[in-house]
């Protein structure tokens, strides 16, 4: 995981937090007592609860690792309206008949009925710094996109 801060509404923040006390706690205690459990039922090799309970465990480790690491690395504020695109912002777009609303932040700070675009990514990268009126060309794998961009607003959560 590359060491660079994540930007966090305090809605998200306290949900990451939820989560990993949630993991840490219950979580653990819940995975050991189903691995002993499927120990007892004998032999390991073949012991197909004892697999699942085990890669269970290892992906509850994992996340509670990436949630570590993002806490650890959060800058938890609020959006700010500075007339241009940062990270935060919920861009309104036009593109071939296409409107797009895009919150620019990573993925920790989804919101229903809005689409995400992180900062390091294709269409963030070539949002950051725009004010509207402008259009903006960025490269994806599906081809060469050019948005105009309509409006901007701090998110709100």
């Amino acid at each position: 995981m590359a060491d660079e801060t994540t930007w966090l509404t305090p809605a998200a923040h306290a949900k990451l937090l939820e989560e990993f006390e949630e993991l840490t706690t219950t979580g653990r205690t819940e995975i050991v007592e189903r691995i002993a459990e499927a120990r007892s039922h004998g032999d390991l090799k073949e012991n197909g609860d004892y697999d699942a309970a085990k890669n269970e465990q290892g992906m509850m480790e994992a996340r509670i690792r990436q949630i570590r690491h993002l806490l650890d690395n959060a800058e938890v504020r609020e959006a700010v309206d500075t007339g241009k695109v940062e990270v935060g912002s919920i861009v309104t777009v036009n593109g071939k008949d296409l409107t797009l609303e895009v919150l620019v932040a990573g993925s920790e700070n989804r919101v229903s009925g809005v689409q995400t675009a992180a900062p390091d990514g294709p269409l963030g990268k070539a949002l950051l710094g725009a004010q509207v009126g402008e259009k903006v060309t960025y490269e994806a794998p599906g081809g060469k996109f050019t948005y105009t961009i309509e409006s901007i607003r701090p998110f709100e959560g």
